[in-house]
């Protein structure tokens, strides 16, 4: 498989802080890919030292095909953690300016910033300066600017934050739009509902290591499925029907609601038996593991004491 990131081990300490202690990261060209982990785990240095901003005590990394990420700088795009533009630029020349440091020339960035800001509703502010913006609009100016160079990799550090959801819509359809053009694209967040709705694959990392690699739906299944269960009254016997490991609490106008991992064998047995007792089933149905229940699950397991682990 072809892969426009590959990293292997990389590791960086400042001072007495081990930042980053041995991450993995492959992500193979034409993927959208989410970098996943709680504040402190060490995503934005590892993302920085990927792209060569800072360099890394141990480890591999490859970028495009090249082991120095600043030889390919020109094919890359990325929206820093940090946002920041010079405030008495207007919105073409913030965006042309970014373009002119991957390599474009002055008037094609300028040509590229007018048609993006066109596209995404601020053609009429594309001679307003920044100063003049909401941080939401200057935002968006900034990640237009990201992309204005028609990058072949772009890395976007919690591009979600401090948007609204109309413009976090518009940006999940320009990460699509770039990844049907060619781009590879690799993105961290906090938000589980947008790597849940976009990513191919998944990085999960914890105390500045890789602590899962693979699809949304591998991640999802580290976790049972659970079957919710209301019945019209509380069941006469509720541990020979239903797992020991049942929850129960009433539901209004009576009844009780039931939770419990999804049994080996489905089901279809189980609903028949309900239906043989009487139990006045209301609602029964599949309750599927969110990528945010597998999130906090995969971070807890490796935030867990090495004995415990060992032990489970």
């Amino acid at each position: 498989m072809d892969y426009a990131i590959e990293v292997e081990n990389l590791s960086k300490r400042f001072g007495d802080k081990q930042a980053v202690a041995g991450v993995d990261l492959r992500v193979p060209t034409g993927a959208i890919y989410g970098f996943l982990g709680q504040n402190g785990a060490g995503k934005t240095t590892t993302l920085r030292m990927l792209l060569g901003i800072l360099e890394p005590d141990g480890g591999h990394r490859r970028l495009l095909g090249s082991d120095r990420p600043l030889s390919v700088a020109a094919r890359v795009g990325y929206l820093p953690e940090e946002r920041g533009l010079y405030p008495a630029m207007t919105a073409r020349e913030a965006i042309a300016y970014v373009g002119a440091l991957r390599g474009m020339t002055l008037g094609a960035a300028r040509a590229g910033a007018d048609a993006l800001l066109a596209a995404h509703g601020l053609g009429h502010e594309a001679n307003a300066r920044i100063r003049t913006f909401s941080k939401g609009m200057a935002q968006k100016v900034q990640l237009l600017a990201t992309f204005v160079n028609r990058p072949d990799l772009i890395v976007l550090d919690e591009p979600f934050s401090g948007l609204d959801p109309v413009n976090q819509q518009d940006l999940e359809a320009m990460i699509h739009a770039e990844r049907a053009r060619g781009a590879t694209i690799l993105f961290s967040t906090h938000v589980m509902a947008h790597a849940e709705r976009m990513c191919d694959g998944l990085v999960i990392i914890a105390n500045g290591r890789t602590c899962f690699s693979g699809s949304v739906d591998a991640a999802r299944a580290r976790l049972p499925s659970r079957v919710v269960l209301v019945t019209e009254r509380p069941l006469a016997d509720l541990h020979a029907l239903l797992p020991p490991d049942s929850t129960a609490e009433a539901v209004p106008g009576g009844g009780s609601r039931y939770r419990f991992p999804l049994p080996a064998g489905g089901i279809e047995p189980l609903l028949a038996r309900l239906i043989e007792t009487g139990s006045g089933i209301r609602d029964m149905h599949i309750e599927r593991p969110t990528l945010h229940d597998a999130f906090v699950a995969i971070v807890g397991e490796a935030d867990a004491p090495t004995e415990a682990r060992e032990a489970a």
